[in-house]
């Protein structure tokens, strides 16, 4: 007992000194504007992927490192520019003596930045203000890429290189893009990712003092909605008064998929029945940022409406603009249209949903087309595992306070995945970000303390998985 202490309290010590490199190589990291949506730069991805793959293969931990992509299923042509998705970097090293093996997963993508002029400082330059290191992807998930090499680095410092523990680090580089590829992905690499223990680290944590494993996701579907009521744009004097414009019949349209609280009011949508913590209006107006006089929408208890309804928003709208507005009926409107499904209901279940609603309350006889379907379905965590036990002691142990089973509001519709193809792997959803990291919004920050205690808490398990024998 006294030997297996040493060797838990040297992985401690090693993945505290650890933390600087770290850091400085997420800074490096963050300095690379790797957007994979479409109209963005691959080259800046594709340099990403490299960067990372010269990070991990300095570990000297792994038997193969290297960068490979996926055909994109619906692709007709693999080889055809933009058919194939964005380079991943996929590393392994094989169990020894009965011992399990851990995929590590995160995403060296970003968000794109938005309106620059909002950020504080340049979104592609890591700024240290007050305890926080800001940037694009400094959060979400460069840190969480970080941290997984980060506590290997540390780990294998403790204990020497010559461990058993089986090991498969999978860096996706199209996370925030979709993830087109991701399945694809899985089946042609199966073997090299085939795991015992899956950690995802790509979620949050209760607050920047008390860490928490994602225990359930809402799904969400994401479409394309055009509204057309003219063959063409028309006086609004002359014709203003009899002929619908597409904009009114859009906008009518639109409403009817809330009630006068803002719940959603799409019939089929379904409600997960669930307890939640005690989180209070005053705590959601701080980490939402929800000024004086602007109230909550919805009905039950807050963390309900985020983690066990469903919720609609219009992400997207093709329209003049208000620089270009003239007495002029629009023919037509675009939106998007971005659900969030309740854990227990199956994505496409929820789209069809949701189509019939819009379909049934098209307003004028207006003219309805979708397009641009994406699915993602929701997910709740088997808490039953050793592997469950073994990350939330070590959560414990590295931020000295007793983890939190949370649900999340968003989705990672890639984990059903995983779930397919690996079936008897646990999963165990992480992460680095607490709720004041703006992921995906202008000034994304980390907060220093949280990362330091994520990369703790993952050599720890690294340590603690090492002595496991299956």
């Amino acid at each position: 007992m006294t030997s297996d202490l040493t060797r838990q309290e040297a992985v401690r010590e090693a993945a505290t000194a650890a933390v600087p490199a770290a850091l400085a190589d997420l800074g490096n990291l963050v300095r690379i504007p790797s957007v994979a949506f479409p109209g963005f730069d691959p080259a800046q991805v594709q340099r990403s992927a490299e960067a990372v793959k010269a990070l991990v293969e300095a570990t000297g931990l792994f038997d193969s490192v290297r960068i490979a992509d996926a055909e994109i299923p619906e692709a007709a042509e693999p080889t055809t520019l933009g058919e194939r998705g964005m380079p991943a970097v996929l590393a392994t090293r094989a169990a020894k003596n009965g011992r399990p093996t851990i995929l590590l997963y995160a995403h060296h993508d970003v968000q794109p930045v938005g309106d620059e002029s909002l950020w504080e400082s340049p979104p592609f330059e890591p700024t240290v203000r007050d305890g926080r290191l800001y940037g694009r992807g400094a959060a979400d998930d460069k840190a969480g890429v970080m941290a997984h090499i980060g506590a290997l680095r540390a780990f294998s410092e403790a204990v020497g290189d010559d461990f058993d523990l089986g090991v498969a680090l999978f860096i996706e580089g199209e996370e925030e893009a979709g993830s087109r590829s991701f399945a694809q992905f899985l089946s042609d690499h199966a073997d090299a990712l085939r795991a015992d223990v899956i950690v995802v680290a790509d979620s949050g944590n209760w607050d920047s003092k008390t860490p928490a494993l994602t225990v359930s996701l809402r799904g969400n579907t994401r479409f394309t909605l055009r509204v057309r009521t003219l063959e063409h744009a028309s006086h609004s004097g002359m014709f203003g008064g009899a002929v619908p414009d597409a904009m009114m019949a859009t906008v009518k349209l639109l409403s009817t998929l809330w009630d006068e609280t803002g719940a959603v009011a799409v019939e089929g949508l379904t409600v997960r029945d669930a307890e939640t913590p005690e989180y209070t209006e005053e705590t959601l107006r701080d980490e939402a940022g929800l000024p004086d006089g602007v109230g909550p929408i919805g009905t039950g208890t807050i963390l309900s409406r985020i983690w066990n309804k469903p919720s609609i928003t219009v992400t997207g709208i093709d329209a003049p603009s208000v620089a270009n507005a003239s007495n002029t009926l629009s023919p037509e409107i675009s939106v998007v249209i971005s659900a969030r499904i309740a854990p227990g209901q199956d994505a496409r279940d929820a789209y069809a949903a949701i189509e019939a609603h819009l379909r049934a309350h098209a307003p004028f006889g207006a003219q309805l087309e979708f397009s641009h379907q994406d699915y993602g379905n929701p997910f709740l965590v088997d808490t039953s595992g050793w592997a469950v036990a073994d990350a939330r002691e070590v959560l414990g142990e590295a931020y000295g306070v007793d983890p939190v089973d949370m649900g999340v509001g968003g989705s990672i519709p890639f984990i059903a995945d995983l779930v397919r193809e690996f079936p008897g792997a646990q999963i165990l959803v992480t992460g680095v970000e607490d709720p004041h990291a703006r992921a995906h919004s202008p000034n994304e920050s980390l907060h220093l303390d949280t990362f330091r205690n994520a990369l703790v808490a993952e050599a720890l398990l690294l340590e603690k998985l090492d002595g496991r024998t299956l």
